[in-house]
């Protein structure tokens, strides 16, 4: 069965919210001298997906993220028909949001944008590592296909939040290919975008790999996570 109007809503709005929240901090903190800090930024990512998790768990799985797509489909738990659905409304939930960005920042230079502080390889090696993570708390903390409830809610958003606060300054912390790509194409600034396309989604499947070492090869299969 491939996903529905409901669910491909919930993926549009919550990462709308994602990286409007997300990068907006970004974008008042720039423009403000700093007055939301790196530390707030880093929360600003947290909560929100710890709030969309809790809105919307029970729809789509708030997947917010073409990897985490992408890995939920490898490990098993996502049908091969609604990989491009869902990925395509949260690219367009990212777009319309940082396209709302720039009308109200019309002086903001980065929108928000991932943009690696030293070399391509190390962004790309952070944005893999930081994926890969990221993926085998979602499998650990989700049922099926979906993220719900406060634990996976407190969980994932602690660990959005966690690898913001600390990598944010280096790579960005992205994870998440429609986060880095919506501001990019907004401001016509595609010069990196492929570490942010590759990595995240090569670090999500490197993730199911991982937590199936940990927890088992049928650990993934949906009749256990129903």
């Amino acid at each position: 069965m491939t996903a529905s109007y409901r669910q491909l809503a919930a993926e549009l709005f919550g990462t709308f919210a994602l990286v409007f929240a997300g990068t907006g901090a970004m974008v008042i903190n720039d423009l403000t001298a700093g007055s939301v800090t790196h530390v707030g930024v880093a929360l600003t990512f947290g909560l929100i997906v710890l709030a969309m998790i809790q809105t919307l768990g029970d729809v789509s799985g708030c997947h917010l993220n073409p990897a985490v797509t992408l890995g939920f489909c490898a490990a098993g738990r996502l049908e091969g028909r609604s990989v491009l659905p869902y990925i395509s409304s949260q690219c367009a939930g990212a777009l319309l949001a940082s396209l709302t960005l720039r009308l109200l920042f019309p002086t903001s230079l980065t929108l928000g944008a991932t943009i690696p502080a030293g070399s391509h390889g190390q962004s790309f090696l952070l944005e893999f590592i930081l994926t890969l993570i990221l993926m085998v708390v979602i499998l650990s903390v989700s049922h099926g296909s979906k993220e719900k409830g406060a634990v996976a809610g407190i969980t994932i958003g602690a660990m959005v939040g966690l690898e913001a606060l600390f990598a944010g300054p280096i790579s960005g912390a992205s994870m998440n290919p429609a986060r880095s790509l919506a501001p990019a194409l907004v401001l016509l600034r595609l010069e990196s975008m492929w570490i942010y396309l590759v990595a995240p989604v090569l670090g999500a499947l490197a993730g199911v790999f991982v937590s199936r070492l940990i927890h088992g090869p049928d650990a993934h299969s949906p009749e256990n996570h129903r």
